[in-house]
């Protein structure tokens, strides 16, 4: 069975460098472009079971990729952006050349990231993630063949980081541009990274 993991298009925060971790900040129009662009070239995958986030960002991109098609589609919050607290709605550059910012280690030292108020750690992402894989996709195996997912960047991340055993101080060599895909295999029970950070469109703005 193959799952296709993708990130959602791109929205005003993504365009803005924002954190936008819970905030339910919608698709803009080129985020809606980019994901009629992955959905021509998914046409003729036959998706059995499609899941996506519940914000609307992840769902809208999980509907536009289905289009008219006849398959059962379900949102888990078990799938929602990493929570980043009092930090969503800020700029992530900035934090980024001031070691002393709280967020300076999430972005430059993943190892040493402690979550403030309100906000997740990598490891409580990464446990709700794999359970969502545990109760929702394992079971499915041996009666489907292709299933799409569509969350987030730092979600995703987590996700691949648990199935890969990856090092959380390699956590962003993970390259995922809006609605890149993360293509696994699930064979008795084991999940592996068949294909990092695929795209299905050119990568360039207007």
């Amino acid at each position: 069975m193959k799952i296709y993991l993708f990130r959602h298009g791109e929205t005003a925060w993504n365009k803005e460098r924002r954190l936008q971790g819970q905030s339910d900040i919608p698709l803009n129009e080129f985020g809606r472009e980019l994901a009629m662009k992955t959905a021509g070239a998914l046409q003729e995958i036959p998706f059995d079971r499609v899941f996506a986030s519940p914000l609307s960002r992840a769902a809208e991109t999980a509907r536009i990729i289905r289009g008219e098609r006849n398959i059962p589609f379900r949102t888990d919050r078990r799938l929602m952006e990493m929570h980043f607290g009092q930090y969503e709605g800020d700029a992530f550059d900035p934090p980024k050349t001031d070691p002393a910012h709280p967020l300076y280690p999430f972005l430059c030292r993943p190892e040493d990231y402690i979550a403030g108020r309100d906000a997740e750690t990598f490891e409580e992402v990464t446990e709700r993630g794999m359970d969502f894989l545990r109760e929702q996709i394992i079971p499915l195996e041996g009666s489907c063949e292709n299933i799409l997912i569509v969350a987030h960047g730092a979600f995703n991340r987590c996700l691949l980081s648990g199935i890969a055993d990856i090092p959380r101080k390699d956590f962003w060599k993970i390259g995922l541009p809006n609605c890149a895909a993360s293509i696994l295999s699930l064979e008795n029970g084991r999940f592996r990274i068949l294909e990092e950070s695929r795209i299905y469109y050119e990568e360039k703005r207007k």
